[in-house]
């Protein structure tokens, strides 16, 4: 009788579990494109109440916060840090190639500045924003495409690059001292924002304290981010956030209207009450934070804008100031033509046609610009990253 050779028994070893990629929140994802839009609203139209409504630079710097905190949770910090230089950066540069370029063509000069060593010292933080980078101021308009002085919008928003890079290299010492200290942390900034404007503390030297005013406005915005991303908001009562936001938001307002808020609708010019308002604002947006990992079903008909938004928000917010000038200053020479001056004044003096033109102009900028984002995030270029491309290869 014979008998089959008995096989050996093998144990097969246990496969690592693959690392799955994060997965976004389609809730922030939303916050930051509202954020993204009100930006370009409130600086087309220039009403007053819409960063009361919704105060889109200090959500940004939450969210921002929070990714910082999710990122040095797992990686060690110097790559961190690394790693957000080099994705805010190349969009910059590219910015400053071409504006610095056209106003050196205009005849700006190391002269301008006084000394030229300074001129090309200056000039460096261009690459590296730790001041604001120059610009030059009263040049001519562009081939009736720029209007005059043009140079001045088009580094408007460059502070919201230089307050972010310092955030981000304060972000390691931030989150220590936060686990470390939390509420004495999260408050700091309107600490100091608050010995700023009553006189306890005067702004040193002349080229930094523009960084310590952005840290005492919107630093406790940046700092509430890590504290979600840490959980430190999940650890307080469910009604403890919506019983005090509310009073310190009221607060912020009423030194805003007591401080001319009114007379001057300008909430940024009063550091202050702009800390109190984003702070409570934020706080309110993030206790709420549904964490969506799919979006909402009402919400799916916004998903392409919104992650086209979301991928390009770099470039929409450094080009858009930009777009509004061009925009207004194509829209104006209409005024020229005898037949709509004449019978359709109201369609020229309207913002929205213009609004519409502005965001086509945006839009000419993703694709122009906006490869510099995804060089910088190591990821293969693409014209229109609205995420069509990457649900079509889902489906495959």
């Amino acid at each position: 009788m014979s008998t089959a050779p008995v096989q050996p028994v093998t144990w097969d070893e246990p496969k690592a579990p693959e690392r799955a990629a994060p997965v976004r929140d389609r809730y922030f994802d939303l916050l930051r494109a509202l954020a993204l839009f009100r930006v370009v609203l409130y600086h087309l139209m220039g009403w007053a109440w819409l960063p009361l409504v919704f105060p889109s630079m200090g959500v940004m710097f939450a969210l921002a916060g929070n990714l910082m905190a999710r990122s040095l949770g797992s990686r060690p910090a110097l790559t961190v840090v690394r790693g957000r230089m080099r994705r805010l950066l190349p969009p910059l540069w590219l910015l400053g190639a071409i504006g610095v370029t056209g106003m050196v063509a205009q005849g700006w000069s190391p002269n301008d500045e006084g000394h030229p060593g300074w001129w090309w010292l200056h000039l460096t933080y261009w690459i590296l924003p730790l001041s604001d980078p120059p610009y030059a101021e009263g040049l001519s308009g562009v081939a009736g495409i720029l209007s005059e002085d043009w140079a001045v919008d088009l580094a408007g928003p460059l502070w919201y690059i230089r307050a972010y890079l310092w955030f981000v290299l304060l972000s390691p010492f931030l989150l220590k001292a936060l686990r470390a200290l939390p509420w004495a942390t999260l408050v700091s900034p309107i600490v100091l924002a608050a010995a700023f404007e009553f006189g306890y503390l005067t702004l040193p030297g002349e080229r930094f304290p523009s960084a310590l005013t952005d840290f005492s406005t919107f630093g406790a915005c940046w700092i509430l981010g890590l504290a979600h991303q840490e959980g430190l908001l999940r650890r307080i009562p469910g009604y403890i956030v919506p019983s005090v936001a509310p009073v310190i938001a009221c607060l912020g307002l009423w030194y805003a209207l007591a401080h001319g808020f009114e007379t001057g609708h300008d909430l940024d010019a009063i550091p202050f009450a702009q800390s109190l308002w984003s702070f409570a604002t934020v706080m309110l947006l993030l206790h709420i934070s549904p964490s969506w990992s799919e979006w909402p079903s009402r919400l799916r008909r916004w998903a392409r804008p919104i992650t086209l938004l979301n991928s390009r928000a770099v470039t929409i917010y450094l080009w858009h100031n930009t777009c509004i000038l061009v925009a207004a200053t194509l829209w104006d020479h209409l005024w020229s033509v005898d037949t709509l001056s004449e019978n359709a004044p109201g369609l020229l003096e309207s913002p929205w046609p213009v609004l519409v033109f502005v965001w086509i102009l945006i839009g000419g900028c993703v694709v122009a610009f906006g490869w510099a984002e995804d060089l910088a995030a190591k990821r293969r270029p693409q014209l229109w990253p609205d995420g069509a491309r990457r649900k079509r290869t889902r489906k495959h």
